[in-house]
């Protein structure tokens, strides 16, 4: 997903909603889904008219100061406060550097070269490095020969849409910095799931923990690489305005709430439309052409991702004969 910060809320949502797990099919529910992946497949569009006026590191900054006010505001109205174990902030300028800061730098810096619509199916490879790493660090101790397998189609789609065999292909620092961005995603995913889960504190409040490191962090980064001349233009502006409030902010309470009402599970499908919506977007707003290698290639990568994300099915347990449940027709007395 484009916001790392809302990992925070999957894990810390996602043991009381098991329960709800299922065929989403209220309307609106639907609606809030095409919203979060308008909102999110949205956001490589906005880099690009971004960055005719601004530099990465300045797009990153703005971009989240922005979404960490709008957090910031949602928590406060809540009576949430932002947590005061320094433990908490130690560990999360790890998560925000690996999950915000540097991610968010990176695909601009990608988008530099890169398409919008490429830059959204790179990103759909986070799950992909996800696993992997998982199984470097020795987090996956074993895995399904399905998963293994969707990680290599993952992978071959993505080779598939970089094509360093042909002159034309993608192989460049752009897209290489995009890649590095969704990887950049898997780092923080692992973090934020050893030491930031189950302690006990409001998910709205540590999401906007995590903007504000993340904040501070990248202005520590604008003295050395985002002293770049600003040419404001009305689209630079309302995009990077659009792409911190909505795109970064407001999206989180959207996907709170999708969380809350149908499970994680049912949420994180939203992930699997990104890259469509911005393919989609990048060539009716910007003309953007993809031929039919890097469709291709998409296509390839989302089912990869699809196979990694399955989980196998635990064997229902045993019901004692004392315990089985009387069948209707049994208990007629007729």
């Amino acid at each position: 997903m484009q916001n790392i910060s809302l990992v925070l809320l999957f894990f810390s949502l996602q043991s009381e909603s098991r329960s709800k797990e299922g065929v989403v099919n209220r309307p609106g529910t639907l609606v809030r889904m095409g919203v979060l992946a308008l909102l999110w497949g949205s956001s490589f569009l906005w880099i690009k008219l971004a960055l005719g006026g601004f530099s990465p590191v300045q797009i990153a900054l703005v971009r989240l100061a922005l979404g960490a006010a709008v957090l910031v505001a949602l928590t406060y109205s809540r009576s949430h406060p932002l947590p005061r174990d320094g433990r908490v902030w130690a560990h999360m300028v790890v998560a925000a550097l690996f999950g915000n800061a540097v991610p968010f730098v990176l695909f601009g810096i990608g988008e530099q070269q890169v398409s919008s619509g490429v830059a959204g199916v790179l990103n759909a490879t986070t799950p992909l490095w996800a696993l992997l790493l998982g199984l470097v660090v020795n987090h996956e101790r074993r895995i399904q020969p399905v998963r293994l397998l969707g990680l290599l189609l993952g992978f071959a789609g993505t080779l598939l849409i970089f094509a360093p065999w042909q002159e034309a292909g993608l192989t460049s620092w752009g897209a290489l910095a995009c890649l590095g961005a969704a990887g950049s995603y898997a780092v923080s995913y692992a973090y934020i799931g050893r030491h930031l889960t189950g302690r006990g504190l409001a998910p709205t409040a540590l999401s906007a923990t995590q903007l504000v490191t993340a904040t501070g962090l990248t202005a520590l980064a604008v003295p050395v690489a985002g002293t770049q001349h600003v040419h404001l233009s009305l689209a630079a502006v309302l995009a990077v305005v659009v792409l911190g409030v909505f795109g970064t902010g407001l999206a989180f309470v959207i996907n709170y709430r999708l969380i809350a009402d149908e499970g994680a599970t049912n949420a994180t499908t939203v992930g699997y439309l990104l890259p469509v919506v911005s393919v989609l977007l990048g060539a009716v707003a910007l003309d953007e052409q993809l031929n039919l290698r890097v469709v291709a290639g998409m296509l390839v990568v989302l089912v990869g991702v699809a196979l990694t994300r399955r989980q196998p099915r635990r064997p229902a347990a045993d019901v004692p004969a004392s315990a089985a449940p009387v069948p209707a027709s049994a208990a007629r007395s007729d």
